[in-house]
């Protein structure tokens, strides 16, 4: 697992359910954690880059032993959830997500882990890695469990969830031998890198071969070591990088012509150049690194703004900083004349974002790559500070487009997890059911109403139901809803894996979202079907 990635892409565990003749070897049973001490753990370093969400509706939910091998470097710390994230009637949004581990009342137990906690910071959590140096694992998935203490340990707090899940993990306990991590061979590669950029930004005074030498060695950096995207296999993340290459050659070639040549023609001074400029694009490149665990801001949307706490006024430091060089820049630009020339390109620029702005329905983003393109005309100018913002934002250029690639400077409120389709009306599935419920006198069904489908307004023919977090029941009109698409019976213990008795009564959260065809429309609010037996409407 590379460090830095994106919230968004936080690596989890991924394996594929057993068939119904394996689910018989399942060593897991009735809730007891049975630890293998035969495991013959392997010394790869494989890791874990494909998420995984339990929606699916399967009977079984039955697991066998599967060892994953992890490694992370550091600052797992840093990855969080950007969009509300649901544990039962808890909403995590910007927050870690580790849900369990060792039961606080006796912390050196083993500790088990809901399958959707992220795996970097469950790790730590128990203790296998640190933040500050990573380390080496193996997690081992077993089966359904049915309640997940919350605790706090190497400065993480896990979330609780107190009803029964289908999946979980442990840690295992290795030999000092199997924990022990080979080299991270990131460093050795940066010091190659930056050596190798030195030398020739030392001893070449050609802007080409200093701008085309910086651009192309710092994208295969980032695009292959420091900070490349989430693919399954090397080939994939080689395909990603070169169908990200070729578009971005194109824009540094703009940059070129009208930035850079400008800046560099007739610079001798090299230890000048090599320091501010060089120095500047590698911070900008290491983003991941740098800038990105120290500003809390993860979109720049409104609704982000208000969501992540310290966004605003990171925001407002931001753009004091940016008013300050812009000052700066325009000075230099009055002295030698071209005012007026960059005056008329940027309030173009300011126009077609205003026009962007105010389209219907999409939201404006200006990621890093785009802030570089915006800014960079205004580092032209062949001064000492010139010199450094431009490194610096043909840094950022190279790892928003290498790690992330082209992203629309306009996008649609859901792409962004908002409700609505800016519009003033309502994107299909942004609404979800308005369910009642009726609890049967023995406590064993319920029967939950959500009225006439609204087919004609939304063009939705079902209902999807979260139990315990995980899709368990979804309903057509033209099959498990036909002839009564108004509501549905359900039995107790329905978030239980398939099969499964606990000794105890717990909680079960319901949650529901209309269906069109195989779309989902946003859950709603968590409905509680408490221990005893009552019905806690949706209020969370």
């Amino acid at each position: 697992m590379a460090p830095g990635q994106g919230s968004e892409n936080a690596p989890r565990l991924e394996v594929p359910p057993l068939t119904d003749d394996e689910a018989t070897d399942v060593e897991s049973q009735n809730g007891n954690l049975h630890v293998r001490s035969d495991s013959n753990v392997s010394d790869n370093d494989g890791t874990l880059p494909i998420p995984v969400w339990m929606r699916e509706s399967a009977k079984s939910f039955r697991y066998k032993w599967i060892p994953v091998p992890i490694r992370q470097s550091w600052r797992s710390l840093a990855k969080w959830v950007l969009d509300p994230y649901y544990v039962g009637n808890r909403s995590l949004d910007y927050e870690n997500v580790v849900i369990g581990g060792p039961k606080p009342d006796n912390p050196k137990a083993v500790p088990i882990y809901r399958a959707d906690s992220l795996i970097c910071q469950s790790a730590i959590h128990a203790g296998v890695i640190s933040n500050d140096k990573g380390g080496c694992g193996v997690a081992t998935l077993i089966g359904p469990q049915s309640e997940f203490p919350s605790s706090k340990h190497h400065g993480i707090k896990s979330t609780p969830f107190p009803a029964s899940f289908p999946r979980s993990y442990t840690f295992e306990k290795l030999s000092e031998s199997q924990a022990t991590c080979p080299t991270d061979s990131r460093w050795p590669l940066f010091a190659a890198t930056a050596v190798a950029l030195v030398i020739l930004s030392l001893f070449t005074t050609s802007p080409a071969a200093f701008f085309w030498s910086t651009f192309y060695i710092l994208t295969l950096h980032v695009g292959l070591v420091s900070d490349p995207p989430n693919q399954p296999s090397m080939l994939e993340l080689i395909s990603t990088l070169f169908s990200r290459l070729l578009p971005a050659s194109f824009v540094a070639f703009i940059l070129y012509r009208y930035c850079a040549v400008p800046q560099l023609t007739g610079l001798t001074a090299q230890l000048e150049k090599t320091i501010l400029y060089l120095g500047f694009a590698f911070i900008g490149a290491l983003n991941n690194y740098t800038f990105a665990p120290l500003i809390p801001i993860q979109r720049l949307t409104p609704h982000d703004l208000k969501a992540q706490p310290g966004a605003p006024l990171a925001l407002a430091i931001i753009l004091v900083i940016i008013i300050s060089v812009a000052i700066g820049q325009i000075h230099f630009l009055r002295i030698s004349g071209l005012l007026p020339r960059y005056l008329r390109l940027y309030i173009a620029m300011v126009a077609a974002l205003i026009i962007l702005a105010i389209i219907p329905g999409l939201r404006l983003r200006i990621h890093h790559y785009i802030l570089a393109i915006l800014l960079m005309p205004g580092t032209a100018l062949q001064t000492r500070p010139g010199l450094l913002y431009q490194g610096l934002l043909l840094g950022l250029f190279i790892n928003g487009v290498t790690r992330w690639g082209f992203a629309s400077v306009v996008q649609t409120p859901a792409a962004l997890g908002e409700a609505g389709d800016g519009l003033g009306g309502s994107w299909w599935g942004a609404t979800s059911p308005n369910v009642s419920a009726v609890v049967a006198p023995n406590t064993n069904h319920i029967r939950f109403f959500w009225g006439e489908l609204p087919r004609e307004k939304y063009g939705v023919d079902g209902v999807s139901i979260l139990v315990n977090d995980v899709e368990r029941w979804k309903g057509y009109v033209d099959n498990e809803l036909y002839g009564n698409e108004t509501g549905v019976t359900l039995p107790r213990g329905l978030g239980r894996a398939n099969g499964e008795e606990w000794n105890r009564q717990e909680p079960e959260f319901f949650r529901f979202a209309w269906l069109r065809g195989s779309e989902t429309g946003r859950y709603g609010k968590v409905g509680v079907w408490d221990e005893t037996g009552k019905w806690n409407g949706m209020h969370w």
